[in-house]
């Protein structure tokens, strides 16, 4: 809770994973990917409750294994290749409700992040509520600067992404941010059909090394050097 405010930690977690066979519930650095976003909110001392929405029963074994609540299993329309993070986040929001567990600021912790901790999500919901609890996304500073990015009108023309000169030292570059997916708040009582987390309004800056954000292998890679101590 913070200032009177009930905060649910949700964990959008499907069984089902096309680039990385149960991804969610893989070991990485001998510890289920899943496990690290539990923690995360867990060691966060303004989240009330951590609950995981899936519709695997080894995906809420797991979870229950390392303390996080799993109090339904989510319909097998909402764990499709079609369904949104939206539609499990109002699913799981409305279910709660009608068992009697209400909350006024849900933070979403998508399972991917693992190197995000309980520091980013107590600073994120300290921000979120000195900037008049207005919807929050962490981000962090692009590696590939959008000035040196084209587009390919065809094989011989190519299309700035940025109506600007790009011929500068790379210091001198304005910094880009983009959203990374690690945190997501937003008030519960303003969710809707159309709510867009990664149209919410304000920053919450985090480092790219806990921006990391698992999609493909190399990024199980390089989240357990990160996870064993390992500096690139």
């Amino acid at each position: 809770m913070i200032q009177g405010k009930r905060v649910l930690a949700l964990i959008p977690a499907r069984g089902g994973s096309k680039g990385i066979k149960d991804k969610n519930i893989r070991p990485v650095a001998d510890k289920p990917l899943i496990a690290y976003s539990i923690e995360a909110g867990k060691n966060c001392e303004y989240v009330d409750d951590v609950v995981i929405t899936t519709d695997s029963g080894r995906i809420k074994a797991v979870a229950e294994e390392y303390g996080a609540w799993v109090p339904f299993l989510r319909p097998d329309e909402l764990a499709s290749d079609t369904a949104t993070t939206l539609d499990a986040v109002l699913h799981a929001v409305n279910t709660l409700k009608e068992m009697g567990k209400e909350y006024d600021i849900l933070v979403i912790l998508q399972p991917t992040s693992p190197l995000r901790d309980g520091e980013d999500l107590k600073g994120a919901l300290e921000k979120y509520i000195t900037s008049g609890e207005r919807s929050m996304a962490s981000v962090s500073v692009v590696e590939d600067h959008p000035l040196l990015i084209r587009t390919l009108q065809d094989d011989t023309h190519m299309k700035k992404m940025l109506d600007v000169s790009s011929t500068c030292r790379r210091q001198d570059m304005p910094e880009f941010y983009r959203i990374n997916g690690a945190i997501y708040i937003n008030s519960i009582s303003e969710l809707n059909d159309d709510t867009s987390f990664n149209d919410n309004e304000v920053p919450y800056i985090i480092s790219e090394e806990h921006a990391v954000d698992i999609d493909e292998y190399k990024d199980l890679i390089l989240a357990e050097w990160y996870l064993c101590g390992k500096p690139i």
